[in-house]
């Protein structure tokens, strides 16, 4: 059981559960040491014992760690913690392209084309590593805010060089966009990407996947056997440059399919030329239905063990007739438990249903709504936090709305617990490491501006002046906030107020790193000592090791005059 906060490998915090797939779960998890969201997936505890796909969950990691291309979410780490085996990816937001053909329906012909060029730029950096992804649906590309595409999950790629090609791994892709060579048994190829990618780029014009039915074995049976159904009828005013590109990736026979991605892309450049728009319809050079193209379901790796092969097939071919009849009623018979095991169950099998949209209901409503589809709802729902949804609404559910699953299939609801984003206060006058403390821990981004103030304002250092974000806004994993803080500055004081003698100028210069220069002047109106002038003004910014002028009273001394006795000789009276 991975919970919130668990360590994997004392490196990976676990923040939430992100998805679940057949083989692992997703959780969204915080890298310790490098400081950054990642994605972590986990081989499923109940195959955690299985050998063998322990070392398919183990190729995967080796596969696609050696891709490194901005359209391919990138594999940072593998590993194995406590019988946990685990893989840990780029961690990308945004919608995939499922979720986005769901919301909008067909996309316009420069988004495909955009789109698509980037899909083909990316498949072909696999293919040049010789990994085929074997998967490419809409459900494995994510699109961003800023228009990138990335696909997601090489977990069923497989390494050309490995030399390897067995029958038990070689239809395992969404059968929506499965190619006929797969659905017919075959080994997957570069060529069974390009198709796939066909079938990705028709249901992204048209809004629809070319082929649907009533269960997996149908809709395989139409990749095989049925023409794609052509775009330009469906929409007369479609340039026939796009519905070309589309044949010739979807092409039933490989060789009439293009030879590489790099050549789907180098065409999708020039798909929207004027030019090109009533170019002629494509016409396949080599049989489609019931094609025999062996020699190109092989990459050249594996060519010389099948002419190998090829060549022991001719010395088979002496063998005597009894033999042959004896091989042949092997061979009926192998067809007849083929029958009886495996295509009978899949054809009587109960009827595929598309899991119905019920975001925003109650879980009650969601309940109603699903079992009158007919399908089963788990007792037990699970909890997710939205930003979108309110407060015990379903958020969506497991298996994931839209998809085909089988009639009586148990559902669980996935249930909103509210948003994690927090409202922001008016934090002025609040203490900034404190406040910052506080919405890191929600995953807000905290960012300080500093502004100068002097020290004779009175404000407290670390003090938040102010804020870009107005209170009452709410904020959440990833947002910014900016904070004001005081830089605070010693200021000059009002030296000339006549409260300041020489000595008080001299200790201010001595306390902050000053020099100071002092000139005597004379002036009658003032007392000694006074100082009447300074150079820096009062309230500017103190700098350390500047010069402080200043001029001080200094009168000359004054000379008090002789006082003579006068004797004033009166006389002898008579």
């Amino acid at each position: 059981m991975i919970t919130r906060g668990q360590l994997i490998n004392d490196r990976y915090e676990i923040i939430r559960s992100i998805g679940e797939g057949g083989m692992a779960n997703v959780y969204l998890a915080q890298d310790t040491i490098l400081d950054r969201k990642v994605a972590v997936k986990i081989l499923r505890g109940d195959l955690a014992e299985d050998e063998k796909f322990v070392r398919r969950f183990q190729r995967e990691a080796i596969s696609a760690s050696s891709l490194n291309d901005p359209n391919i979410v990138e594999v940072y780490d593998v590993g194995e913690d406590d019988g946990k085996y685990f893989i840990v990816m780029e961690y990308v937001q945004g919608l995939t392209l499922k979720q986005l053909i769901k919301k909008r329906g067909s996309l316009t012909l420069p988004e495909v084309q955009d789109i698509m060029l980037q899909l083909t730029s990316a498949v072909a950096h696999a293919h040049e590593s010789y990994i085929i992804h074997r998967d490419i649906k809409p459900q494995n590309v994510v699109i961003l805010e800023d228009g990138r595409v990335k696909i997601m999950d090489f977990g069923i790629a497989v390494a050309l060089n490995a030399g390897e090609f067995t029958q038990t791994n070689s239809v395992m892709g969404t059968v929506y966009y499965i190619p006929p060579e797969q659905a017919n048994g075959g080994a997957a190829t570069i060529k069974s990407d390009i198709y796939s990618l066909g079938i990705l780029m028709y249901e992204l014009v048209t809004g629809h996947v070319p082929f649907k039915g009533d269960n997996p074995v149908e809709v395989a049976i139409k990749h095989m056997n049925e023409p794609i159904p052509s775009i330009c009828e469906y929409d007369p005013e479609m340039p026939q440059s796009i519905e070309n590109i589309i044949l010739r990736a979807s092409a039933k026979n490989p060789k009439n399919r293009y030879d590489s991605a790099w050549d789907m892309h180098e065409d999708l450049e020039t798909a929207l030329d004027k030019d090109r728009f009533n170019e002629p319809k494509v016409i396949y050079k080599y049989k489609e239905k019931g094609f025999d193209d062996e020699e190109n379901l092989v990459p050249k790796q594996g060519r010389a063990a099948r002419n190998a092969e090829k060549n022991e097939n001719k010395k088979d071919k002496r063998m005597n007739k009894a033999l042959i009849i004896v091989g042949s009623i092997v061979g009926v018979l192998i067809a007849a438990l083929i029958f009886v095991f495996i295509i009978w169950p899949k054809v009587s099998e109960k009827p595929y249903i598309d899991v119905p949209d019920v975001q925003g209901m109650t879980v009650k409503q969601a309940k109603s709504t699903l079992e009158d589809k007919g399908f089963e709802v788990a007792s037990k729902t699970k909890k997710e936090a939205s930003d979108d949804v309110d407060e015990d609404k379903v958020i969506g559910t497991d298996p994931e709305i839209g998809e085909s699953i089988k009639e009586g299939t148990e559902i669980t609801l996935i249930v909103s617990t509210g948003s994690e984003k927090i409202e922001i206060d008016d934090y002025t006058g609040e203490d900034f490491d404190k406040i910052k403390n506080e919405l890191e821990k929600a995953g807000i981004r905290v960012l300080s501006d500093e502004k100068d103030v002097s020290e004779s304002e009175n404000v407290e250092e670390n003090t938040i002046l102010d804020q870009d974000v107005e209170p009452g806004s709410k904020l959440g994993d990833g947002d910014t906030i900016t904070f004001v803080i005081p830089d605070i500055y010693v200021s000059y004081p009002n030296f000339t107020d006549g409260t300041y003698t020489k000595e008080d100028v001299q200790k201010f210069c001595d306390d902050n790193g000053l020099t100071l220069s002092v000139t005597e002047v004379a002036d009658a109106s003032k007392s000694d000592g006074a100082v009447i002038y300074q150079n820096m003004a009062a309230g500017s910014k103190v700098s350390e090791g500047a010069n402080l002028r200043i001029k001080v009273v200094k009168n000359p001394e004054v000379q008090e005059p002789q006082t003579d006795t006068e004797t004033r000789d009166t006389g002898d009276i008579q």
